[in-house]
């Protein structure tokens, strides 16, 4: 198969997946110990088919797939603006996911802006397309962030009950055309595939999932995304009841890209969703 050729509405791209030789990975996001490796992760690059979520014959919920496609146009007229993000677009954010989710509660915490040329330059706070299958929250962290961020007596009372993360990830400028965000499709991966992976921090420790390959998963991307949508990914679900818990996401390079293509610009903003 060419890497350009099209399958059932899906082309062959490649993927970068821990390898099953790594270690249990860990990264450092302050600086390392001297002689320590910023990052121990062994990376193995694996074709994939990349699926056209677009013409997906089967409607796509979170509680399934673990990811959908939503409509949103923000009143913030400057994404790449701070106080402008925080102001107005995490407000915009926790309304659009308490709508779709049907919450009692959702509280935007964090978010991320990216590009390849504004991380190149250092300006904006932009950080790069993350070109690797990942989840952002595991069994340990999720719950942790929940203590983390709320107050002890209200973190305690909503960790009793369901509480979900979700990811809104959108395009600044669009359409996007190179490093598009894909997801696997949560039904098609197995626990065995999420290996721990450690964040040191300044301050801190994280714990997000690296992802390892197996032939049963199924990826999708919505070409050509616009700024008036936005993807929502299920990031970690306290509900272990057959609907989709954890997904994993990556930025991958689209083969009919062309060298001339803007750069992706986009948003991604974590929210905690509770019930």
């Amino acid at each position: 198969m060419t890497e350009a050729a099209s399958i059932d509405h899906a082309i062959e791209v490649s993927v970068n997946y821990l390898s099953s030789e790594s270690p249990t990975p860990v990264v450092y996001l302050s600086k390392p110990p001297e002689g320590t490796a910023r990052d121990s992760t062994e990376i193995l690059r694996h074709p994939v088919l990349m699926h056209d979520a677009r013409r997906s014959d089967t409607p796509l919920s979170l509680d399934l797939q673990g990811f959908k496609l939503v409509t949103h146009e923000t009143a913030a007229e400057d994404l790449w603006n701070q106080e402008e993000i925080h102001r107005l677009y995490y407000p915009e954010v926790e309304a659009l996911v308490k709508t779709a989710t049907g919450a009692d509660k959702v509280l935007a915490f964090d978010h991320n802006v990216r590009s390849f040329a504004r991380a190149k330059k250092g300006v904006d706070g932009a950080a790069m397309p993350v070109k690797f299958a990942h989840n952002d929250y595991t069994l340990e962290s999720a719950p942790r962030r929940v203590r983390d961020l709320l107050p002890e007596e209200e973190a305690e009372k909503r960790l009793q009950r369901r509480f979900t993360i979700v990811n809104v990830w959108k395009p600044i400028i669009g359409p996007v055309v190179e490093a598009p965000l894909a997801v696997c499709d949560a039904r098609s991966i197995e626990r065995e595939d999420f290996i721990e992976t450690n964040l040191i921090y300044d301050d801190r420790v994280g714990e997000v999932y690296s992802v390892r390959f197996n032939e049963s998963q199924r990826w999708y991307f919505f070409p050509r995304m616009e700024s008036h949508e936005a993807m929502l990914l299920k990031c970690f679900d306290s509900l272990d009841d057959g609907r989709a818990c954890f997904t994993a996401h990556s930025a991958f390079n689209d083969p009919s890209t062309t060298p001339d293509a803007p750069c992706r610009e986009s948003i991604e903003v974590r929210t905690l969703v509770f019930y």
